[in-house]
């Protein structure tokens, strides 16, 4: 009995688990969102799909959701994970040249569209206040489903994604002062406004203040700890208490969890730990965001659309057209386009995830009656069932000009600020080091990966473009930029380790150009078969360099000491390239490369 018990603990998180493996590869086969089959599956496994049916035919509570809140609670970690990553792909600068439209655009979005709806409530007789409050919560928009969305189509970079992410932005920042507010409408009325409003907000300002003021001086010390370790677990555990700890001082303040993550991914993103930390984080944030689209699947009661089928769907279309109607407008003004401001528009038309808390509170508040709340909830669940189709409608109309046509909402980065290098050099050693300088003195774009933070952290000081990270993993090699980049250069000391980063980087593209340090000729013949454009044997060089030296000192004229050496080191790499067959391995790669 009690091994039951415990086993019927687990049933929800299996059922979820098993949900991922068979949502993701079967939606990816057919080239549809992920999200629509975790948003289909929490429907279909909720108390209001199958879990409905429990007092027919028992066997169906194995294969149904028995704990919605808790799964929901846990879900919330991935709007959390999500918007860390965000920051990480941020930058202070970035945000900066951004702010006229988190703050302008953002503003006027939410200003506006609170306003109209609750225009439209009052006239359809709601008392002010809950025409308010449902104004304030179907204004907002789902981070989670829309950031998702635009990041599997890679559109977080054009000029919709960036205006759609700044709105989004102020959304989250707007979510506090509404709750707020709500909070001391209850207790006080409009006594509440005044001097007693203002210090309401004293929480959530000292609350920023202390993560800036402690992320600035504690997160680089703590990783940096915590990389000289050389334990991949121990910085797993260091990047998720990161996450969690930012977003749980943030809800202390009054705030959202997503904002205090999305403040330590800022932070963060300035620091030599950047990309290792999103390799490591990746993972959580995926697993985390399908069971919050999960969840919200699970909250779509279909008894209250059943009840009310023409009131649920009347206010889930008249909140997408109005919502877009806005958006369109203010993206006009703005500057942007037709397409890219109908595209945006699409995808801010739907709900989001905080109207399900700003509905709670004001119902707990006595402001919205709980029947108004429930329909007004599943309106804003169906509208985000819906936003990866009005997301496909918005990138077909966005894509309809050429690239590059338009207003760009984003100044040009400073020079060599977040653009790709030119050339990825993997170890930061002596020899990466001077390697480095050799392409700083042709002027080459080049980034460095380096295992060792002290070796990172002497980069750093002197303003070179040093990451901590396992360059054999291939997400951290495309963070690091090896998808745009010319040439790889691995100057590792470890022989297994050259070997892993060169196959690594060989799989993931045909057509680059691979030079790696070997120790003696028989791993550069292995780094040939591995498909290296060139392999340069340490023991082979030193022969060489020590040839050359001696032929100059007892008078061999330069030249012909300088022919007779690069013929012989041809010959040594024509050698080393015959038994490998490269006419074979690496030769096909090229030709691969080249078709």
């Amino acid at each position: 009995m009690e091994g039951h018990g415990i086993a019927g603990d687990y049933k929800d998180v299996v059922l979820f688990l098993a949900t991922a493996g068979v949502v993701v590869p079967l939606f990816r086969r057919w080239r549809v969102s992920p999200i629509l089959g975790f948003l289909g599956a929490g429907v279909l496994l909720g108390p209001y799909g199958l879990g409905a049916l429990t007092d027919r035919a028992a066997w169906l509570n194995y294969v149904t959701i028995s704990n919605p809140a808790e799964m929901a609670q846990l879900g919330e970690f991935g709007v959390v994970f999500l918007l860390f990553m965000i920051g990480l792909e941020l930058s202070w600068e970035r945000l900066r040249l951004l702010r006229r439209y988190v703050f302008g655009l953002g503003g006027l979005q939410v200003g506006l569209t609170v306003a109209a709806i609750a225009a439209v409530g009052a006239g359809f007789g709601l008392p002010p206040a809950a025409a308010a409050a449902a104004g304030a919560a179907l204004a907002l928009s789902s981070t989670a489903v829309v950031m998702q969305t635009l990041t599997e189509h890679r559109r977080q970079h054009a000029q919709a994604g960036r205006t759609v992410f700044s709105v989004l932005l102020f959304q989250d920042l707007a979510v506090a002062p509404i709750l707020v507010a709500f909070a001391l409408a209850a207790r006080g009325g409009e006594a509440a406004l005044g001097p007693r409003l203002l210090l309401a907000f004293a929480p959530a300002a000292l609350g920023l203040v202390a993560l800036l003021a402690f992320g600035r001086l504690l997160l680089r010390p703590m990783l940096r700890s915590v990389a000289r370790a050389k334990s991949e677990e121990m910085f797993m555990a260091a990047c998720l208490l990161v996450v969690i700890g930012a977003g749980l001082v943030s809800a202390l303040a009054g705030l959202s969890m997503a904002l205090g993550a999305f403040i330590a991914g800022l932070l963060l993103a300035e620091t030599e730990y950047r990309h290792e930390v999103q390799v490591t984080i990746e993972p959580f944030k995926g697993l985390l965001l399908g069971l919050f689209f999960v969840s919200v699947g699970i909250g779509l009661d279909l008894t209250v659309l059943a009840d009310r089928p023409a009131a649920v769907l009347g206010i889930a279309v008249g909140m997408v057209a109005l919502k877009a109607a806005v958006v369109v407008g203010l993206g006009r003004a703005f500057g942007m386009r037709g397409p890219q401001a109908i595209e945006a528009a699409l995808l801010l038309a739907g709900g989001g995830e905080f109207a399900f808390v700003i509905l709670s509170e004001a119902t707990v508040a006595g402001v919205v009656q709980p029947r108004l709340g429930q329909s007004l909830q599943v309106a804003a669940t169906l509208s985000m069932l819906c936003i990866p189709g009005l997301a496909a409608i918005g990138r077909r109309l966005g894509r309809g000009r050429p690239a590059g046509e338009g207003v760009s909402i984003e100044p040009a980065p400073p020079d060599g600020a977040d653009t790709p290098p030119r050339v990825l050099v993997v170890g930061y050693g002596r020899v990466g080091k001077l390697v480095g300088e050799m392409l700083s003195r042709h002027k080459i774009g080049w980034v460095a990966a380096e295992r060792d933070p002290r070796l990172v952290e002497a980069g750093r000081k002197v303003g070179e473009a040093v990451y901590y990270g396992d360059a054999s993993r291939p997400e951290f090699l495309r963070r690091c930029g090896l998808d745009l980049a010319r040439a790889l250069v691995v100057t590792m000391d470890e022989p297994d380790g050259v070997e892993a980063v060169v196959g690594a980087a060989r799989h993931m593209r045909a057509d680059l150009t691979i030079v790696a340090r070997a120790r003696d000729a028989r791993q550069a013949q292995r780094l040939y078969e591995l498909g290296a454009t060139d392999a340069v044997p340490e023991t082979v060089e030193a022969s060489l360099q020590l040839s050359e030296a001696v032929l100059v000192e007892i008078g061999v004229p330069m030249g012909l000491v300088i022919a007779s050496i690069h013929e012989r080191r041809d010959a040594f790499r024509a050698a080393l390239n015959r038994p490998s067959a490269l006419g074979g391995r690496a030769r096909r790669y090229k030709r691969a490369g080249d078709s």
